[in-house]
Formats: structure tokens, C-alpha cells, sequence
């Protein structure tokens, strides 16, 4: 991708707030998928419908805030 597309595609950051751990397989694998590993740990993400899908998935276990790119 160009620089001028990356710059205006719109971001998301998500922080893990509660413990994986005795959740459903696939749960976990969002987790990681999103590439957060410990509770607090954060990642600013590009909104795109697959990561969208995957927080929806795991919304009770994170806190999402759109981020400014």
C-alpha cells in the first residue's frame, strides 16, 4: 500500500481488559489474532470488517476506542 492510502484509512484501538483464560477456543484465538497476549496489553488496529468481526466476538472482554491516525 501507498503512504497516502494508509494515512486515510481509519484505526481502532483495543486494550484487553479481562483475562482469556477458561474462555471459548475460538474466544482465545480472536485474542490473538488481534495480537493482544496479556491483560492491558493494547494494539491500534486498521478498521476493516475481519477485525471488526473479531471484536464483536470478544466485546465483553475489551475496552475499544477509535484511535486518530
Amino acid at each position: 500500500m501507498s503512504e497516502a492510502t494508509t494515512s486515510n484509512t481509519a484505526t481502532v484501538k483495543v486494550r484487553l481488559v479481562k483475562s482469556p483464560h477458561g474462555r471459548l477456543r475460538k474466544h482465545r484465538a480472536c485474542i490473538r489474532g488481534l495480537g493482544l497476549r496479556r491483560i492491558g496489553s493494547s494494539r491500534v488496529l486498521e478498521d476493516t470488517p475481519a477485525v471488526r468481526g473479531m471484536i464483536r466476538k470478544i466485546d465483553y472482554l475489551l475496552e475499544v476506542e477509535e484511535a486518530n491516525p
